[in-house]
């Protein structure tokens, strides 16, 4: 083995198997740029977010880890949403 190296399984990764998922339409009426990671509360991102915010309680983007979305001003984007991780 080389540091560093990955040594990857054949056959396909999923992502999140098994989590409870939601798709919410989300608009940033702010004027400038709002980018949310991977791993960020979705409830709690920037207020210039518009969205159903009670539906992203407990909830992240249900993006690879250490990616991020953008959100351009004025943009409307449908994002997918993933149940945190863990105990409650």
């Amino acid at each position: 083995m080389i540091p560093g190296e990955l040594l990857i399984a054949d056959g396909e990764l999923t992502l999140n198997a098994g989590r409870a998922t939601r798709t919410l339409v989300v608009a940033n009426s702010g004027d400038r740029p709002i980018q949310v990671g991977s791993h960020f509360h979705f409830y709690e991102t920037n207020p210039a977010l518009l969205f159903e915010r009670a539906a992203g309680y407990g909830m992240r983007l249900n993006i690879a880890t250490g990616t991020a979305v953008r959100f351009e001003p004025g943009q409307q984007r449908t994002v997918e949403l993933v149940a945190l991780a863990g105990d409650r």
